[in-house]
């Protein structure tokens, strides 16, 4: 017959096995690369699977605050769902201020710690995407109308609000002559109607532009082409 203070020492090493195993599950469960993609102040928080979960077994739960705050706030939409990515558009709309997210996954019955993101700001971190640009023909010019991206904000009238509302915006018009294969900025400003002339005639051209922040120092991606031929 086993002594008592074996048996006592037996029982007490099978909770210590359970509790670095129960620990050893929660940390695999947990969400990985937890971190926000952020386009036009669309903002979304993205995650990979933890390393032990299964691709059906899974359903996460998404948190969020600004910098500051002590309580985290529930996502409802994010609560308990079957994704790796959670829309919080809506909840860090003060594009200014910094935001923070985090998520946690269940699965069979065991819940995972937390994984949070870094600080994320979406003024200084939202990628904003080429403007789209249309061409006419004017008396043998080319007449050039650019449009900001569409942005998830309305005003107090509905009406959309333009990105030029948050930053300083430069648009660079490019043309590019397809007999000479030769490109040529040929604008950069504010404005969004710009007329190229002094083209020849019977040529074809093609226009792209892109969008330039000065204050970050950052060029978006350039637009499709638009070409046109002239008589």
């Amino acid at each position: 017959m086993m002594p008592k203070h074996c048996f006592l020492g037996f029982l007490f090493s099978l909770f210590l096995t359970a509790v670095v195993e129960t620990q050893s599950a929660h940390e695999s469960l947990k969400p990985q690369r937890v971190h926000f993609q952020s386009r036009n102040f669309h903002n979304i928080l993205h995650w990979q699977p933890g390393r032990a979960c299964t691709s059906n077994g899974s359903v996460y739960f998404v948190q969020y605050k600004m910098y500051g705050q002590r309580q985290w706030k529930n996502k409802e939409d994010c609560w308990g769902i079957l994704e790796c990515f959670c829309d919080l558009t809506n909840e860090t709309s003060d594009i200014q201020e910094p935001y923070y997210g985090r998520v946690r996954t269940t699965s069979a019955g065991i819940h995972s710690g937390w994984t949070m993101t870094q600080r994320f700001t979406p003024w200084w971190e939202t990628k904003i995407d080429p403007p789209i640009i249309n061409i006419t023909q004017v008396n043998g010019s080319l007449l050039v109308i650019l449009h900001a991206p569409s942005l998830p904000y309305r005003d107090q009238k509905g009406k959309n609000v333009s990105i030029e509302n948050y930053y300083e915006l430069l648009y660079r018009v490019f043309i590019i002559n397809n007999s000479l294969e030769k490109e040529q900025k040929v604008y950069e400003g504010a404005h969004r109607i710009v007329e190229i002339g002094a083209l020849a005639p019977h040529t074809g051209y093609c226009v792209v532009a892109e969008m330039y922040q000065p204050m970050l120092d950052r060029r978006s991606p350039r637009s499709e082409e638009r070409c046109m031929e002239l008589p």
